[in-house]
């Protein structure tokens, strides 16, 4: 399969079960919001190492949020419900009720699952906190220096599914980040996705296991340029530079349309091949076959 000049590997990439909750923080401006987001969101593109998985989903107009005020969508992962219980209230904790002007609310609503945010966050408030019901929501109002903090006493929790990824192999450096970061701007606005690593590229595409016991992961050799001659390459002839994108979405039709708009954004005749990461099979249930999601567009 080819689109343009660009050769469509054969392969699927595969992807397993998370939890994920979606966090909406609104501010005063665009700059604030933002901000928040961006904070809140840090050192987190992979459960190898990090707490969880998150990014921003997407910016909100004041039309959109549930106080009139610009803001920010995102969307964090993690393997467990307790996982998430334990990371996502430090975070917002330190990055959201720390950030001028900000408030936060639950963005999936009344789910099956749940996990606490305000009822932790409340103590902060030494005793001058208050709560409000706003409907069927309970939200928790503490004085900050700038006024209030109003938070959602909890967030809802669906099950979501990470590590949907397209592998781009290039002529050259430059080429083929140009191609990612078409890539990435193609899916920037897309409903329940993110792409959790800088940028949303990875340069440091894993495999699982090491000869080192203690970790559980390590660099994919098959893949670094610099290794060619010393074990067996599986770039593409004539590639010297390869880079992963990382998807995870609300659900399959989020990874699929993620995945879709990526290879058709990156192909071009700097990019020689693009691919996708398994694991054959062993890692996750999920498998997006590149070949199959690309029929319709090629």
């Amino acid at each position: 399969m080819q689109i343009g000049t660009t050769q469509i590997e054969d392969t699927f990439a595969e992807a397993f079960r998370m939890r994920y909750v979606r966090v909406i923080v609104t501010a005063h401006d665009d700059y604030w919001a933002e901000t928040a987001a961006r904070s809140f969101t840090g050192f987190a593109s992979s459960v190898i190492a990090c707490d969880v998985e998150a990014g921003i989903e997407r910016r909100l107009s004041p039309a959109e949020t549930p106080d009139g005020r610009p803001g920010v969508a995102c969307l964090v992962f993690g393997f467990s419900i307790e996982g998430l219980a334990a990371a996502v209230p430090t975070r917002a904790g330190q990055c959201l009720m720390t950030c001028a002007t900000t408030a936060v609310f639950d963005g999936l609503g009344a789910t099956a699952e749940r996990i606490p945010l305000g009822k932790h966050l409340r103590f902060f408030g030494d005793g001058f906190q208050q709560s409000k019901v706003i409907g069927a929501e309970r939200y928790w109002r503490i004085p900050v220096m700038d006024g209030e903090f109003l938070v959602a006493e909890s967030l809802g929790v669906e099950k979501g599914i990470g590590g949907g990824n397209l592998l781009l192999e290039g002529k050259t450096a430059g080429g083929t980040l140009a191609a990612a970061r078409r890539a990435i701007d193609a899916v920037e606005d897309l409903p329940g996705i993110i792409a959790p690593f800088p940028g949303g590229v990875v340069r440091s595409g894993s495999k699982v296991g090491s000869r080192y016991a203690q970790l559980k992961a390590s660099t994919n050799e098959h893949f670094c340029p610099t290794l060619r001659g010393r074990v067996t390459s599986h770039l593409a002839p004539g590639a010297n530079c390869a880079y992963e994108l990382v998807f995870d979405g609300a659900d399959e039709g989020a990874i699929e349309g993620a995945m879709c708009a990526a290879a058709l954004a990156a192909a071009d005749e700097g990019v020689l091949r693009i691919g996708a990461l398994n694991f054959g099979g062993r890692l996750g249930k999920f498998h997006f076959h590149l070949h199959k999601l690309l029929a319709a567009d090629v």
